[in-house]
């Protein structure tokens, strides 16, 4: 909770604070990278920061969280901070690199907003870095428990057991653990992060959900390749598809993230789009494997049926459960491959059975329409689930 006297001074500069919390993360990374250039080499996505992304979303989170605060005093923006925690988590993030962060983003603050920044609002920032700074360091020393590992140490050498090209942008990489021992435990709906070592030896990080059952005998992740479409192709994408084969080993993180099933036998809808199909076929899976006996809603959106991931193995794990029905659409339907629905994603002909639990997983301007939708039909917003990667995690916090 932030202090009486801290409320009123961020209540009263965060017009200005915000006003010029982009320049603030413009200077913030930079000191931050001049300092410590290892972590754009290394923990950093180095594409979100050439593009921008990154520095947008420090700024989003920051501003998303000073403004809680203020307006809703007694509650914490729990939902934002898991999904960040849960994020570091798989990046090996510690609790010493938070002060290196503040020590560069009040510095930054100090060199934008120059004399405006006296030692009251000084005072007031820092108590809402700590306490954000707090809350993530607390979740995450809880998440690394979980996990039976110290905190940082998330990374094991994992072999390619297999490779299966699913499209011409996408292939599955089936995990064994290198040492032999046992593959940690994940509820579907989870993803690892990847480390590889590039040409100019930076070792790059991404998330990628695992597309199988909790009990298969293998991990898998599906990977899309990321074509740049006028700016660089994702390097990490990119170095998987060219450089990767059966017998190769690679760097992979223990499973966190948040939209994982609940054990409930709630009817269930399971929306997703483009690749956000993957955690959704771990939980098509792991459903059929426990006799999940309620009704399940399966939707998916995508450009055609050439560019669905593993549009066969959506089907079949459909229909092996009792009462599940599959609603494919695609923007541009090919001969012999109908979908029941031309265009982008419409519930409107779709009956949502009362109690429904819903989980969402594709492009942020989907999941946004499918909510307002799913709300729309009567589901609660506390029933209605959803994965955002990329850095701007905190734009669905509510």
């Amino acid at each position: 909770m932030l202090s009486e006297t801290s409320t009123a001074t961020v209540r009263a500069t965060l017009p200005a604070v915000g006003a010029a919390i982009g320049d603030i993360a413009d200077l913030f990374y930079r000191k931050l990278f001049d300092a410590h250039p290892e972590l754009l080499r290394n923990l950093f996505n180095r594409g979100n920061q050439s593009s921008g992304a990154q520095r947008q979303a420090l700024a989003g989170s920051i501003a998303a969280f000073a403004t809680h605060l203020i307006e809703h005093p007694d509650t914490r923006p729990d939902v934002m901070l898991g999904r960040i925690a849960h994020k570091h988590a798989s990046l090996g993030v510690t609790a010493a690199q938070y002060d290196i962060v503040h020590t560069h983003l009040f510095a930054a603050i100090a060199e934008v907003l120059g004399d405006a920044v006296t030692p009251e609002v000084a005072a007031a920032w820092d108590e809402v870095y700590w306490l954000m700074a707090g809350a993530l360091i607390s979740i995450e020393e809880r998440l690394y428990a979980q996990q039976g590992v110290v905190a940082g140490d998330v990374w094991r050498e994992w072999e390619v057991a297999a490779r299966i090209e699913e499209t011409a942008d996408v292939a599955t990489f089936q995990l064994r653990p290198a040492d032999g021992a046992p593959a940690p435990a994940f509820r579907p709906g989870q993803y690892v992060s990847v480390q590889v070592e590039l040409p100019d030896g930076a070792r790059q990080i991404r998330q990628y959900s695992l597309s199988c059952a909790p009990g298969s005998r293998l991990r898998s992740i599906t990977v899309k390749r990321v074509h740049g479409g006028g700016s660089p192709d994702g390097e990490v994408s990119r170095h998987l598809h060219t450089e990767v084969e059966a017998g190769d080993l690679l760097r992979v993180s223990a499973p966190y993230g948040d939209l994982v099933l609940d054990s409930t036998d709630a009817p269930l809808l399971l929306a997703s789009a483009g690749i956000g199909c993957t955690p959704m076929l771990s939980m098509l899976d792991h459903l059929a494997a426990t006799g999940h006996q309620a009704p399940v809603t399966v939707v998916h959106g995508d450009r055609s049926p050439a560019t669905h991931v593993m549009r066969t193995d959506h089907a079949q794990l459909t229909a092996k459960l009792p009462d599940a029905t599959a609603h494919f659409w695609y923007e541009d339907p090919e001969p012999g491959h109908p979908a029941d629905r031309t265009g982008q994603v419409d519930l409107s002909g779709l009956a949502v059975a009362p109690g429904t639990h819903a989980y969402l997983c594709g492009p942020l301007p989907f999941m946004r329409a499918v909510r307002t939708q799913l709300l729309a039909k009567g589901v609660p917003a506390a029933d209605i689930h959803y994965e955002v990667f990329g850095p701007d995690m905190w734009l669905t916090q509510d």
